[in-house]
């Protein structure tokens, strides 16, 4: 996709709402919507605002199981599996 075609004006958008979100459907495509000339807004594919979304997620939890790693706040595999199962317990009584 050519960047040059992925952005369009506000004013295009109004005049075209439902032919821009069939072909940013139907295509997976993001398109940015400018205003005066500024970029303003984003109307993405939810498939792919999705897949971005879960993509954030993971690189967070990356992040802080580096995080974690790095400041020592870490415990052997065995512990943490034998700590989760006495939390389900604590819940289920």
């Amino acid at each position: 996709m050519k960047p040059s075609k992925s952005i369009k004006p506000i004013s295009y958008l109004k005049a075209h709402a439902s032919e821009i979100v069939r072909e940013v459907a139907d295509k997976q495509k993001t398109l940015v919507i400018t205003q005066k000339g500024e970029p303003k807004a984003v109307l993405q594919d939810i498939k792919l605002y999705e897949q971005t979304q879960e993509s954030l997620a993971l690189l967070k939890i990356l992040a802080l199981s580096g995080k974690n790693l790095k400041d020592g706040n870490v415990k052997p595999v065995k512990r943490a599996f034998t700590d989760v199962r006495k939390r389900i317990k604590q819940i289920e009584e």
